[in-house]
């Protein structure tokens, strides 16, 4: 037996540092697709912590964790939902961090008879159909999409045409595919290259709607609390901060 316990305690020195240890579970808002996979690469070369992302909308994953799903860190498109997880006692109301401001835009395929450049009126052309917007009773830019719909006065006009997606990504796969002529979505989608090597995009006026204040937290339930705080201060590193900004994000600050 004793020969036993010491051979496994010999493999386990023997695995490189941070082979052994426990992916940190990520679920991340649909809008940081494009950006994320990368700084999770870095972030795992340089501590060699394994990362496991999953990405939704944030109002999903709200209810999920209320209901005990087993994540790390919650990167949510809304500080509104890790604010009410620290208000249930679900997460560390220490670890709140503000990492970006999302910013919303109109995207349309390049072949198709849309000017997206007239804004919001766009929703009228009778060429536009079909209007592509993350679901609002759980995505943050769904919400910020309706809001800015309703300041411009054009609820009644769009709500026929509108075709809502389960987050924000699938609401631009759906303008992508061409099953929708116009697509209100995060700018960081727009910029990412399947999208703006396909369309255009027309920035949508941010006093139109709410700011789309994006947070981070760590839950409490976690078992690997120590790994998804060094998550976090590598988020507030700032270069990250300058990839987000270059992926599409405002800075909390209100700057690119």
């Amino acid at each position: 037996m004793f020969w036993r316990l010491s051979r496994l305690i010999a493999l386990v020195l023997a695995l490189p540092a941070g082979a052994a240890a426990q992916p940190l579970a990520i679920a991340a808002a649909s809008d940081l697709q494009p950006v994320l996979p990368g700084l999770v690469a870095q972030f795992e070369s340089e501590l060699r912590q394994p990362v496991r992302v999953t990405f939704g909308s944030s109002g999903n994953f709200f209810s999920q964790l209320r209901n005990g799903a087993p994540f790390d860190v919650l990167l949510s498109a809304d500080i509104e939902y890790p604010t009410r997880l620290i208000a249930d006692g679900k997460a560390d109301g220490a670890s709140l961090y503000t990492y970006a401001v999302g910013q919303l835009v109109i995207w349309s395929r390049s072949n198709a008879a849309v000017e997206v450049e007239r804004g919001l009126a766009i929703v009228t052309d009778p060429a536009v159909t079909r209007v592509a917007i993350a679901n609002p009773a759980h995505a943050p830019y769904g919400r910020a999409a309706m809001a800015a719909i309703a300041a411009a006065g054009l609820t009644a006009q769009v709500k026929p045409k509108l075709v809502l997606g389960e987050n924000a990504s699938q609401a631009a796969q759906f303008v992508q595919s061409g099953n929708a002529q116009i697509g209100l979505l995060p700018l960081s989608l727009a910029l990412a290259p399947a999208l703006a090597a396909a369309g255009r995009y027309w920035p949508v006026p941010a006093h139109l709607h709410p700011p789309i204040v994006q947070a981070a937290v760590i839950l409490r339930a976690s078992r690997h609390q120590a790994a998804a705080a060094q998550f976090l201060a590598f988020l507030r590193r700032d270069a990250v901060v300058r990839r987000l900004a270059e992926s599409g994000f405002l800075t909390p600050g209100g700057t690119r």
